[in-house]
């Protein structure tokens, strides 16, 4: 289960409330460092905008692929580990605008996960150490360590255990 701080709003959907929960200056200025991140070819030049830019707990060792888009309103909200790989084009949410409410919520990712390339992970979620994420898929709720999983919806497709060529040691 997701863990979400909730907000409801009255009047006009969640998101016409954006900057009530985050200054402009904020989103701009976040903006440009996650672009320039985005495409960055140099993985400790990447880490340390995310780092000290962002504000983002990145462990070492820890590779975001090209085009990683992480969250712009509340990058802070998300802790990287060590020695995992963020595939190409994933998206890192930490927040979610709705009608009726809109959505916080740290995103925790362990130590040597690898996600696959056009993952969204939304705000709230956990993926355990060693956990494996196949491409593609929408983690939209915990994910245990040493677990393999895939989909939308999200399930579970066996463990690093049972995979053999993909542990990470």
């Amino acid at each position: 289960m997701r863990k979400l701080e909730r907000y409801p709003v009255e009047e006009q959907n969640a998101l016409w409330h954006i900057y009530r929960t985050v200054s402009p200056f904020k989103g701009v200025r976040n903006f440009v460092w996650v672009q320039l991140a985005r495409y960055c070819p140099i993985l400790p030049l990447k880490n340390w905008i995310y780092k000290s830019r962002l504000r983002m707990e990145v462990g070492d060792h820890t590779a975001f692929a090209l085009m990683v888009m992480v969250d712009v309103f509340f990058p802070e909200r998300i802790r990287v580990g060590t020695n995992s790989v963020i595939g190409y084009n994933t998206t890192i949410l930490a927040h979610e605008y709705l009608i009726h409410e809109y959505r916080l919520g740290d995103v925790w990712i362990g130590d040597n996960v690898l996600i696959g390339a056009n993952t969204t992970i939304l705000p709230g979620v956990t993926i355990g150490d060693g956990a494996v994420v196949a491409a593609g898929s929408v983690v939209h709720k915990n994910v245990a360590a040493g677990a393999f999983v895939g989909g939308n919806p999200l399930r579970e497709l066996g463990s690093q255990r049972e995979s053999g060529s993909n542990t990470l040691h």
